[in-house]
């Protein structure tokens, strides 16, 4: 797929907003093509130097940046040239996709596993063994704690770990 098909999708655009925030969105979003100085990109997209560096370094740990080191026999300076490589974007989409999966599985687990009490004075939620400690008590201000209902919260769960299991055609595997 090629860059601007890729920075025309709205999820991509989004992962990549998450990834670099928005003042590296402009490198992100702008990949030239071939090689580029961390210096051409921020004159060009008239961005700070320090801002499209760290956009740069956060797509290079992300596997969707390159760089090559060239010396300058002269003065010995350093200039990185710097490679976009956005192919694997939707690869890493999925990939962050099923560790969500994984994630809301686990949280609805706990959910299901624990009882809960709120205070609802300052809105802090215990575990049954944390407020039996407390005398069912919160301990920022006195009040009494409620048992807490949480099954809209585990049904939510459920809904978007059934959208999550279609949109990665994953079966569902009861351990």
């Amino acid at each position: 797929m090629a860059f601007e098909d890729l920075l025309e999708d709205p999820v991509i655009q989004k992962y990549l907003h998450e990834l670099v925030g928005p003042k590296g969105m402009p490198v992100a979003a702008a990949p030239p093509d071939g090689e580029v100085t961390d210096e051409e990109l921020a004159e060009e997209l008239g961005l700070e130097l320090n801002d499209v560096r760290r956009a740069l370094f956060i797509l290079y740990e992300n596997d969707l940046a390159s760089y090559r080191r060239l010396r300058d026999e002269d003065s010995g300076w350093l200039t990185y040239l710097w490679t976009f490589e956005y192919d694997e974007i939707p690869e890493k989409l999925e990939e962050e996709m099923h560790r969500l999966l994984d994630g809301l599985e686990e949280r609805r687990q706990y959910e299901r596993d624990n009882e809960f009490y709120l205070c609802e004075n300052c809105g802090i939620r215990f575990e049954f063994g944390e407020a039996m400690e407390f005398g069912f008590q919160c301990p920022e201000c006195g009040n009494q704690v409620e048992s807490m209902e949480n099954t809209r919260l585990v049904d939510a769960m459920e809904t978007r770990i059934e959208e999550l299991r279609d949109e990665l055609n994953v079966e569902h595997v009861e351990a």
